[in-house]
């Protein structure tokens, strides 16, 4: 494992942080595929999975954006290389831990990507947001694929097509934050939920997460009928009745 990433656990709670400060958090692609390999790795080893920046930003995105292809390269060659970071989306949602991002300064690109894909996420008031790709002539759909069920459509197309820069309060406006604290304020509030999280009981917090993530693509009927099995069952497990 590199030092570019910084992997632990405090009790239950797995920590990952990205750690290159100095140049805003930017990631390589290796640096995701490891982001994805510990959370493949750990996922049902841990109750929460914490991701943060280190310094003053969360992630400026990918550091290769904006960086010119290899010539020659085909369709298929160019999507197996994207594949990296649609591994990196789908592995945060299909979690069996939740997943928190805190977010304390800019969010870029790929970084955004990965704040809106968290399950949950607490964000400063100094904190911005934005999807640059289009100014870089980059197809945007990697990042837009992150957020498909989190942001109205007519909302995701303007801040693609603008690259507008948004703060925290108005990435929650859109669906892509949680919580907007502020700034000094971050880490209290985020143990606060944290502790929250902890007290709950483990299958009840993992239920809440598979629900979410699979009762969004099927249609009333269906979701509530799952609710009610998924109600019936969790609520059968011996640490609920030990409540």
């Amino acid at each position: 494992m590199s030092d570019e990433l910084i992997v632990g656990y405090t009790g239950e709670v797995l920590n990952i942080t990205i750690n290159r400060g100095d140049h805003g958090n930017g990631m390589s692609d290796p640096m995701i595929a490891e982001l994805g390999d510990v959370i493949e790795r750990e996922q049902r080893k841990a109750r929460l999975i914490v991701l943060r920046g280190a310094g003053a930003d969360f992630c400026i995105g990918r550091s290769s954006m904006g960086a010119p292809r290899p010539a020659g390269m085909d369709a298929f060659q160019s999507r197996d290389m994207s594949d990296v970071v649609f591994r990196a989306y789908g592995l945060l949602r299909q979690s069996h831990a939740p997943v928190l991002a805190v977010v304390q300064g800019r969010a870029l690109g790929f970084g955004f990507a990965l704040a809106a894909a968290a399950d949950i996420t607490i964000a400063s008031d100094k904190a911005q947001f934005q999807i640059p790709e289009f100014s870089h002539n980059i197809m945007p759909t990697m990042v837009m694929s992150s957020m498909i069920d989190r942001v109205p459509m007519k909302a995701l197309m303007y801040h693609v097509w603008t690259c507008a820069t948004i703060d925290a309060r108005k990435a929650m406006e859109i669906g892509t934050v949680s919580a907007v604290v502020p700034h000094a304020d971050l880490e209290k509030e985020v143990e606060k939920f944290i502790g929250g999280l902890l007290a709950a009981p483990r299958p009840a917090v993992h239920a809440v997460k598979e629900y979410g993530v699979n009762a969004q693509g099927i249609d009333m009927n269906k979701a509530v009928h799952y609710a009610r099995n998924i109600h019936a069952l969790i609520n059968t497990a011996a640490e609920m009745k030990r409540r």
